[in-house]
This record gives structure tokens, C-alpha cells and sequence, in this order.
């Protein structure tokens, strides 16, 4: 697929126009009520949708189709981005007006992490058939350990990057405000705010590797593997306002979500084989028939219990 360069300009004026607008309604760091979340949910999947039936329009059904599982597969990850970010803000006692500026951040930091991965990524697969056995051993490893081994326990505190910072960086263990960065003393110190943005920028780096892997199983062409991260990625903090409230009641979405990287992974081993690529409208229909089961399923097994169900969120 080739994609001009105007294409690439225009679209990352779009993703910073939009960015701008969601820093400029939140500049007061307001709580986010589910009336707001759910309203930009609905504006965020719309435009995942809408760039869907451009790029439909404008190269063909097989670009869209690609477009539109890949933007289904990180959208179905993205929720378990949300089990992470709930369990860093309850360990770190975040006051929820802060919450959005932490998220807005973070989500630029991912696709600034997504978009080297994917260069790297579709560059390595173009250039050596056998990356595509690495990274389909990678994927089908990621969901067994998704599957069998979610509800270990995890300490954000403890993360390598965030001990890391707070060795070299002068910390202090409180909030000041919405502040990242303070004067203590005459001396700049982080903020335990700042201390949360680095350990949710570290626990979305590795679910960024996952993310990109298996929509690389997908479709090699970079313009699409972005676009689906993307829109996908902008939606992520309007669906952690969302589902914040819900999220013990999915309590069987992460068998789903291991199946689908597992999934990924043997279809880009199948892609050097005789057997080549799996068809577009298959990858699709099994994405969503697994997502409706495993929500179905978890929803069921907790009908009545009003989620006091519990998972321990953990990053794969």
C-alpha cells in the first residue's frame, strides 16, 4: 500500500488537533463523570470509524478490513490497559482530578512508543521472513502467560523504570496539585504525580510490544498499523472513565484476549507457510465472535454480584 506524504502530514495534524482539543476541555482538571467519559467514547470511536470508511473509500475494501481488525484488536487490548491504570491510581492514591492529565500524557508518550515499534517492527518483517516466526513465538507466549498467569501480583512501585527515575531524579513522596515538577527548597523535584505518569508510561511500553506484534500479524503496511494504534489509543482515556466502575465484572475477558494474541501469532507464522496469510473477513469474524463470548461469558458468571468479583489487573 502506497501512502503519499500529504497523507502521513495530514493525519498527524489531525491526531495533534484532536489531542489539543481534548488538553484544551480538560485544562481545569476537572473529576470525569460518566456522562463525559461515555460522550467522548462515543466521539473517539466515531472517528476510528469514520477514518475506517475514508480509507475504505479511498484504497479498497482489504485496507479497510485490515484497518478495522487491527483497530479492533488494540481496542479489545486497550481494556486491559484500563485493569493497569486503575491498579496504579488506587496503589498511588491518585485524587481523581488529576487522573485525566496523567492519562492525556501517557497517551502521547504510547503513540510516540507505538510508532517507533512499528517502524521497527514492519521494517524487520519486510526484511527477514524469519522475524515473523519470532514474533508469532512472542505473541502465542504473551497470551499463555495472559491466560494462566493474570492474577499475579503486581507492585507499580517496584517497576525497574520507576525505581530507575527515582534514583536519579530528586522525588518527593506527595502531590502538589496537578504539578509534575515542583520547588522544594530552591531545588526542582518531581512530584509523586510525575513518579504515576513514569510507572504507567512503563506498563503501557510493554503492552505497546504486544499491541503492534499482533496487528503486525495483520498487515505489514505501517500507515495502517499507526492508524489503528492511534485511534484506538486516543479513545483510552475516556474508556478508563468509562469502565473504571465495570472492570470486576470482566472477569473472564483476559481468557479472550489471550486467545486472540495467540491467534495473532499463529497467523503470522502461517504467513511463511504454504499456507500464506488468513483472509481478512476470517481474522475479523473471529476477533469479534471471541470478544462477544468472552464479555457474554463474564457478564453472565457475574450477573447479580454487581461486580464485587475480583482480577487483580496485571501487564502481560
Amino acid at each position: 500500500m502506497s501512502v503519499p506524504w500529504w497523507a502521513w502530514l495530514a493525519l498527524t495534524a489531525a491526531i495533534a488537533a484532536m489531542l489539543a482539543v481534548d488538553l484544551l476541555l480538560h485544562r481545569d482538571d476537572h473529576v470525569i463523570g460518566l456522562r463525559e467519559a461515555a460522550t467522548w467514547s462515543a466521539i473517539w470511536i466515531a472517528a476510528g470509524l469514520a477514518f475506517g470508511v475514508l480509507l475504505w473509500l479511498w484504497q479498497g475494501d482489504e485496507a479497510a478490513g485490515a484497518y478495522f481488525a487491527g483497530y479492533l484488536i488494540e481496542k479489545a487490548l486497550s481494556v486491559d490497559n484500563v485493569f493497569v491504570f486503575a491498579l496504579v491510581f488506587s496503589y498511588f492514591a491518585v485524587p481523581a482530578a488529576y487522573q485525566h492529565k496523567v492519562l492525556f500524557w501517557g497517551v502521547v508518550g504510547a503513540l510516540l512508543f507505538r510508532f517507533v515499534f512499528i517502524l521497527l517492527g514492519a521494517g524487520l518483517l519486510e526484511t527477514f521472513f524469519w522475524t515473523a516466526y519470532v514474533f508469532g513465538a512472542f505473541l502465542v507466549w504473551t497470551g499463555w502467560k495472559m491466560a494462566f498467569r493474570h492474577d499475579a501480583e503486581t507492585q507499580p512501585d517496584r517497576n525497574l523504570v520507576v525505581r530507575l527515575v527515582r534514583r536519579i531524579v530528586p522525588t518527593d513522596a506527595r502531590y502538589h496539585g496537578s504539578r509534575f515538577f515542583t520547588r522544594i527548597d530552591g531545588r526542582r523535584t518531581a512530584t509523586l504525580l510525575f513518579i504515576v505518569l513514569v510507572a504507567v508510561e512503563a506498563t503501557d511500553l510493554i503492552f505497546a510490544i504486544d499491541s503492534v506484534a499482533a496487528i503486525l500479524a495483520i498487515t505489514t503496511s505501517t500507515f495502517i498499523v499507526w492508524t489503528a494504534n492511534a485511534f484506538a489509543v486516543l479513545g483510552l482515556r475516556s474508556l478508563y472513565f468509562c469502565l473504571a466502575g465495570l472492570l470486576r465484572r470482566f472477569v473472564h475477558l483476559h481468557y479472550g484476549l489471550a486467545f486472540l494474541l495467540a491467534f495473532a501469532g499463529v497467523k503470522l507464522v502461517l504467513s511463511e507457510t504454504p499456507v500464506g496469510k488468513l483472509p481478512i473477513p476470517l481474522t475479523l469474524g473471529v476477533i469479534v465472535a471471541t470478544l462477544a463470548v468472552s464479555i457474554g461469558w463474564s457478564l453472565v458468571a457475574t450477573r447479580g454480584t454487581a461486580g464485587t468479583g475480583s482480577r487483580t489487573p496485571t501487564g502481560t
